[in-house]
């Protein structure tokens, strides 16, 4: 089975009429529209379906309709495909949708807090003060160094973006960011002024990344089915721990979308499903890994291609289901997702590099044969995370969560009732 990556759009996706196609045609998806619109008191479905582009266009609107257009674009795509992510990458906002989707944040929370992150960012920056610009046709050296040239004592600019190979975006004072684009353009670069309300990823929402701070705080997470790469560092996230931080960090740092992707294709991954309004991932897609085949659930046309995909992925190999979650599957994915407490090299090598890679070559061969594995395989990789978690001196209590949850989405419990949940 070819590995899938699920990708989230942020802002700039929006567009009237978003998610109104899938409520009409799956419960799931009316639901999800329904919950966001209990959780905020407004009618947020109707701003989406029926609103004006203006409404919709203001941030602390835009990020909880982006959200939730994502997440009921998510739940329908599982409900139709049950394809298990490989691993999962949003693109700013995108990322708390992936969050979300990999089972750390409870969607009603969700909802709420990127509404109040959308209002401190609105609210970080007076009107008018900052700017954003992207920049294409030049190179990143050479962007990076105009804008240490005019970031002064007063003045602010950095890159915010790192989109693609081609597509660089800075931010800053409004100031600063209009000199370095007409410097660039100079140099040859094109510069596209963007229509935004802040200078988002840059250090002038600090204030906005305080209160967003203050904000995660009063919420609960949940470890990860999933792996999430950070837009902070382009790596998949260590465990729940690190979800506040992160959040909170990624307000005032540049987007590695290009690194992001480029870790997907390093690792194997050659399918991305772009969930959520548009195609704006895809097409970024074309520049930073053109190999990897990248479809956008929105389009009507991609979601006929990725049915033909995905089906001709499954094969035709009688009850086995490569879409299906298995104990070694679920077991890869959660000593990737497990936070280390354990940093003797020694160690790490032995408990965790060398037998996880001997379960990888295990799912290897599973897949080339078309195989489920067997009792005997389940329990080798069982007790290859078990040696992560001892390796990596994971909490007992966590290890017990980590391994019910497996056994609950692979429908093993009575299989393994009698399995020691603590190492």
């Amino acid at each position: 089975m070819k590995k899938t990556a699920f990708l989230f759009p942020g802002q700039g996706a929006q567009y009237v009429g978003m998610g109104k196609k899938l409520c009409d045609i799956y419960t799931s998806a009316a639901r999800t529209f329904e919950e966001a619109d209990d959780a905020l008191e407004f009618k947020l479905s109707k701003l989406c379906f029926d609103g004006s582009i203006e409404e919709l266009t203001k941030t602390e609107n835009t990020q909880p309709s982006l959200l939730t257009a994502s997440v009921a674009a998510f739940r329908v795509f599982m409900e139709e495909y049950e394809i298990e992510p490989s691993c999962m990458a949003g693109h700013s906002l995108g990322e708390i949708s992936a969050l979300v989707c990999a089972g750390s944040m409870d969607f009603s929370d969700a909802v709420k807090i990127v509404r109040e992150r959308g209002r401190f960012m609105q609210e970080a920056v007076p009107q008018g003060i900052g700017a954003m610009a992207a920049v294409s046709g030049i190179d990143r050296k050479l962007i990076e160094k105009e804008c240490s040239t005019y970031a002064g004592s007063n003045e602010v600019i950095v890159v915010s973006n790192y989109n693609s190979p081609d597509q660089i975006v800075i931010s800053g004072h409004t100031s600063a960011v209009n000199a370095a684009g007409e410097r660039l353009r100079k140099l040859g670069a094109n510069i596209i002024p963007l229509k935004v309300s802040a200078p988002f990823h840059s250090p002038l929402m600090q204030p906005a990344a305080d209160r967003l701070r203050a904000e995660l705080h009063k919420y609960t997470y949940k470890e990860l089915k999933y792996p999430v790469l950070s837009n902070v560092t382009a790596q998949p996230y260590t465990g729940h721990t690190s979800i506040i931080e992160n959040l909170a960090a990624q307000i005032v740092s540049p987007v590695r979308w290009t690194e992001s992707m480029i870790f997907l294709k390093q690792n194997g991954i050659s399918i991305a499903v772009e969930l959520g309004p548009k195609n704006v991932l895809k097409n970024l897609m074309k520049k930073n890994a053109p190999d990897m085949k990248t479809y956008s659930f929105d389009m009507e046309e991609d979601a006929a291609l990725l049915k033909d995909e995905l089906s001709e992925n499954a094969g035709s190999a009688g009850i086995y289901n490569p879409n299906l979650p298995t104990v070694v599957t679920r077991c890869l994915a959660t000593a990737v997702c497990t936070r280390n407490n354990n940093w003797d090299n020694d160690e790490y090598q032995k408990g965790v590099i060398e037998p996880y890679k001997r379960i990888q070559r295990l799912q290897e061969e599973l897949e080339k044969q078309k195989k489920q594995p067997s009792k005997e395989q389940m329990e080798d990789a069982l007790e290859m995370l078990r040696s992560v978690f001892r390796t990596k001196k994971t909490p007992s209590e966590e290890q017990a969560e980590r391994f019910t949850q497996i056994f609950e989405e692979t429908g093993t419990f009575e299989l393994f009732q009698d399995f020691e949940l603590e190492a």
